[in-house]
């Protein structure tokens, strides 16, 4: 997972304005799942990924084109993250003509990734 951006906000705000290639957003929500590939075996490495995804995701999924993975992905954000980017980008969702599936999905997960931020400590909230 070479090549990957930093998790920042400004990441987080380059998934959202959708100048972030999908694939490199794909990488980036599954280098945070846990998934790595082992370039010498060619095949992913699941010791870092959590039973439950394991089960339904033996390999990565493509958050982009599948909407049960997308799904799996909102129910992993805990409730008191699920609002990160309204609350904490202020960014106030997409007009009705961009409400398309590759962008809500993008959104979710930029919102997963903010979560992810907040839990390891790196994402300082306003109020801090």
């Amino acid at each position: 997972m070479e090549n990957l951006p930093p998790l920042t906000t400004e990441t987080v705000w380059d998934i959202l304005n959708d100048t972030l290639e999908d694939d490199t957003v794909n990488r980036l929500v599954w280098y945070h799942l846990g998934y790595r590939y082992d370039s010498e075996t060619q095949q992913w490495s699941m010791d870092q990924v959590e039973p439950a995804w394991i089960e339904k995701f033996p390999d990565p999924p493509n958050f982009i084109e599948s909407r049960p993975a997308t799904v799996q992905l909102t129910r992993s954000i805990p409730k008191e993250n699920k609002q990160l980017l309204k609350e904490h980008l202020g960014f106030k969702g997409y007009s009705v003509d961009q409400l398309i599936p590759r962008l809500t999905r993008r959104a979710t997960m930029a919102n997963w990734l903010l979560s992810v931020m907040r839990q390891k400590g790196i994402l300082v909230d306003a109020l801090d």
